[in-house]
């Protein structure tokens, strides 16, 4: 009995020796087997095919081709900061019609594959487009916008791809739909941290173009997933099929959209975001100016974005661990008011009152940027939440990819209204004075939603807002189980702190 006593005392020591220095592991160990329980449980292809879309192609690329685009019109293209907002408005569009892209990789098999062909596609003409910008010598205006927008296309299949793996994954694997999101929040919010990291040094050092041709990289793993990724081929499909499925679910997202109880949030999405002026091109010319304003270099712009980032993640952790819960009426009028509060952090910049108060421009900017992403990403949730909770059964993917497009067509409004502010106030690449009075204007119409917000539903997102006779079974509406892949991805990209 001594003896045993002994080695199960001994044996404890060990365990509690193994857990301590498992403490200090864990850090490394944990994400490692994390990494290879989803990797054997769903398949080593899925989990590269995230890493590579979220983290690679939309975080890293998408912070690094950010910076690179600024310079790049401004240094090379050298337009006007009100026409780079229209610019930047245009190579959009693509995200626009996600639900085109949506319905395609769904009904639309190519050579028997839903998935794969798409990926290839998407990553042939990122990579391309990138390449062409970067080595042309003199490339025109209207050649490098139509390039960008066809790079951006191919981000934005990419996007509606992936999520549609994602989600397939989740519906087969349920216990693991919380990983899976996790995977892709942590791989986007990792690579955006790194891209906007190394983006200004990088801007630097290469220049705005030779940004672009790192910028073929990721578009070139997106091209490798297609390849790599596991999907079985459909044999014998009825392509006769495809028409009546497109013009089913067209049927069906016209008559919930009808419906009041959809339109009016719709409308309210729609204007919130397009009174919410962006005239981040003006600022980020000031921001370099060093005449005018604090001649910020590369390096310094780059990491103002991590920064911003950080903020954004921020507002994400804290309204899911403390907001989540409250009615989206509420908690929309505090986050609009003080959005546009946050605006006036602009406006003692420009006009310089940070200085008599003995804060050096950086400190301050980083500042700004931090509180204005973390509040604009307090202000987005709620209304992803909100959109997914229009979505009627049996065509939720396809509807919510319709009213991620409708915020999108917000977002673009915003920054040509901006552009146009821009114009009109006279605001050039050398022309700052009337810079104030924009940022004023911005931040009046940032508040104006809130005299809409009776548009909004007083519900939680605890409560159904569809009415009853929308929340009807799959068959009933026509529609199969695949269509349901934006719904899954973003809402529990929101459920996960995205």
């Amino acid at each position: 009995m001594v003896e045993e006593d002994d080695l199960e005392s001994s044996d404890n020591i060990i365990e509690d020796n193994g857990s301590k220095k498992g403490c200090g592991g864990d850090c490394f160990v944990a994400p490692i087997h994390w990494f290879n329980m989803l990797a054997s449980e769903t398949h080593w292809s899925l989990v590269l095919g995230v890493v590579m879309v979220y983290g690679i192609s939309q975080g890293f690329g998408g912070a690094l081709g950010r910076v690179g685009t600024e310079y790049y019109m401004k240094d090379v293209q050298k337009v006007q900061p009100s026409e780079a907002q229209i610019y930047g408005g245009i190579t959009s569009i693509p995200w626009i019609v996600k639900p085109l892209w949506g319905l395609l990789t769904d009904v639309l098999p190519i050579l028997g594959y839903r998935r794969r062909p798409y990926f290839i596609l998407a990553g042939a003409i990122s990579a391309i487009s990138m390449l062409i910008i970067s080595l042309h010598e003199n490339l025109h205006l209207v050649l490098a916008l139509l390039f960008l927008t066809a790079g951006s296309a191919g981000v934005a299949i990419a996007d509606v791809t992936i999520d549609a793996c994602v989600a397939q994954s989740s519906i087969s694997h349920p216990s693991l739909a919380a990983d899976l999101q996790s995977l892709c929040a942590l791989s986007s919010s990792i690579g955006a941290l790194m891209g906007f990291s190394v983006s200004g040094i990088l801007v630097h050092l290469i220049g705005p173009k030779g940004v672009y041709g790192l910028l073929a990289i990721p578009a070139g793993l997106v091209l490798f997933v297609g390849i790599v990724l596991k999907e079985p081929r459909m044999a014998n499909f009825q392509y006769g099929q495809v028409n009546q499925k497109f013009l089913s679910a067209g049927n069906s997202m016209w008559t919930t959209l009808k419906s009041p109880s959809v339109w009016r949030p719709c409308l309210y999405m729609y204007l919130s975001l397009a009174l919410s002026l962006n005239i981040l091109d003006g600022m980020f010319y000031w921001y370099t100016d060093a005449k005018d304003g604090p001649g910020f270099s590369q390096e310094n712009v780059g990491f103002i974005f991590s920064i911003g980032s950080v903020g954004s993640l921020l507002g994400a952790v804290l309204y899911q661990n403390v907001l989540k819960d409250h009615p989206f009426r509420d908690l929309l009028f505090w986050t609009q008011l003080l959005y546009g509060l946050s605006g006036m952090l602009d406006l003692m910049l420009v006009l310089r009152l940070n200085l008599k108060f003995s804060i050096p421009d950086y400190f301050f900017v980083v500042i700004d940027e931090s509180v204005s992403q973390m509040i604009g990403r307090l202000k987005w949730m709620p209304l992803l939440v909100l959109s997914s909770k229009l979505c009627p059964p049996g065509i939720e993917g396809t509807f919510f990819a319709l009213l991620m497009s409708i915020d999108n067509i917000g977002v673009l409004s915003a920054s040509w209204g901006g552009g146009l502010l821009l114009h009109v106030l006279k605001i050039t690449r050398t022309q700052f004075d009337n810079l104030w009075l924009a940022i004023l204007i911005r931040n009046i119409l940032r508040v104006t939603p809130l005299c809409l917000l009776f548009l909004v539903p007083r519900a939680d997102p605890n409560s159904s807002i569809l009415p009853t006779e929308f929340l009807s079974t799959e068959e009933e509406t026509g529609t199969e189980e695949p269509k349901n892949v934006e719904l899954v991805s973003l809402v529990n990209n929101v459920d996960n702190g995205r």
